[in-house]
């Protein structure tokens, strides 16, 4: 096991390329399991959930090579066993080998996939997707779906806009011959992502970024060579960054469309920021000041389906506000334990109140000093990485496995920017 060491305080400054988008990642190293071709993808992030995909994958017979650091080459040809049981407990992507597996082979069997306990994760709107298509549905712990007579094009409404339930569904229906139309889908930047790399192996899918995707499906898909877009959730946590140390930062290869939503939930919180070209500037000396709303009431930030303020953020936020001068509400709607790692941040110096377990209400700014804290899921511990930085004084974090789980090399690149940070082996508790 190991740890962060952080000695705080120190202005965070200088240029940083942010990594692929983790969460687009995932699903496209997934859809290599459609076509027997090579799909050569650059811009993998080298992170702990892609590497647990990628061994998934590997598993199943994909033969898998890194041809560069962050380009890796993938081959489905011959593919035998079944999805690993221990290896799906460590990631919730695991899921998204079902639509694959389904649509080429007729059949798949999925353990119970794992990821951060943020809430209750349905598998619902996955397997009613499935169902429209024509799958059987049996188990209950394991999920086994069959199609013995293929599956068919059909109109899919999705009881909720999932990410990953929506991800599913194009697979499935890009291998599936004739046009099959995905209504109430999400439509964030990952799955854009992914919409653009099937349409590369020869699926077309039109209404890309709208909520009302259709796709026009194949019996076979060929490879393709894909760069995966920039993380968008990475951007927002170096802003958060730089602002909260008072550092000069400037952020390379953005997407600045990714970002209109974050930088204006920023601003509410005093950060200001500037695109210039494809690069995002958060400039040195910020004064962070809440803008209350009219009539001087508590504003108010709040996530919701994409373009709305992304439920990865709300962590990111809550950090933020507390080195910023006012009150704010953080509104987290969509995963009931997000919030619960709050109490991390208080035994820092915080002032936030949980109201309930979706709302809190952040009073800044606070003077943060160090401490010992542990990270129970992947934003939590970059909120966590965030107030540390900020603080003063010595903080420890554990359980960076979980950092580690969503942020490439993060102790290099903050190093780089002249933070103070060191990762130590940890004692395991007896």
């Amino acid at each position: 096991m190991e740890k962060f060491v952080i000695q705080g305080g120190v202005p965070l400054s200088g240029e940083v390329t942010v990594a692929g988008n983790k969460n687009a990642a995932l699903p496209i190293l997934a859809a290599c399991l459609l076509t027997e071709e090579e799909v050569l993808l650059h811009r993998v992030p080298r992170i702990r959930d892609t590497e647990a995909q990628i061994a998934l994958l590997e598993q199943l017979g994909v033969e898998v090579e890194w041809v560069a650091d962050n380009s890796v080459r993938l081959c489905a040809r011959d593919l035998g066993g079944e999805v690993d049981e221990e290896l799906s407990g460590k990631i919730r992507a695991s899921f998204l080998l079902a639509g694959p597996l389904l649509a080429r082979f007729g059949e798949a069997r999925m353990p119970p996939p794992g990821g951060d306990f943020i809430g209750r994760r349905r598998l619902d709107a996955h397997l009613d997707a499935f169902k429209d298509l024509g799958a059987r549905i049996d188990g209950s712990r394991w999920i086994e779906l069959s199609a013995p007579t293929g599956l068919q094009a059909c109109e899919i409404f999705m009881d909720e806009p999932s990410v990953m339930g929506t991800e599913n569904a194009l697979m499935a229906a890009a291998l599936t011959p004739g046009a099959t139309q995905i209504a109430n889908a999400a439509s964030e930047p990952h799955v854009q992502d992914l919409a653009h790399l099937l349409t590369a192996m020869g699926a077309r899918v039109d209404g890309i970024g709208s909520n009302v995707m259709v796709v026009n499906g194949s019996e076979r898909l060929g490879g393709a060579e894909y760069t995966i877009s920039c993380d968008h959730i990475e951007v927002g946590s170096f802003m958060a960054l730089a602002a909260a140390t008072g550092g000069e930062l400037r952020i390379r290869d953005v997407n600045p469309r990714d970002l209109t939503n974050v930088r204006r939930q920023f601003k509410r919180l005093g950060l200001r920021s500037e695109i210039q070209g494809e690069d995002v500037l958060v400039p040195a000396g910020q004064r962070l000041e809440v803008e209350p709303d009219l009539g001087g009431a508590i504003p108010k930030i709040e996530d919701g389906p994409w373009p709305a303020f992304p439920a990865d953020m709300t962590s990111i936020a809550l950090a933020l506000a507390t080195q910023a001068n006012g009150e704010v509400l953080i509104f987290e709607k969509m995963f009931e334990n997000r919030l619960f790692f709050v109490d991390k941040l208080v035994a820092m110096g915080a002032r936030i109140t949980l109201c309930d377990p979706h709302r809190a209400i952040v009073s800044g700014p606070s003077r943060l000093h160090g401490e010992r804290v542990s990270s129970p899921d992947i934003r939590a511990g970059m909120a966590m990485l965030i107030a540390a930085c900020a603080a003063e004084g010595t903080s420890e974090i554990g359980e960076i496995r979980q950092i580690d789980r969503g942020y490439e090399r993060i102790d290099e690149r903050l190093r780089g920017l002249g933070a103070q940070i060191e990762r130590v082996s940890a004692e395991i508790p007896a």
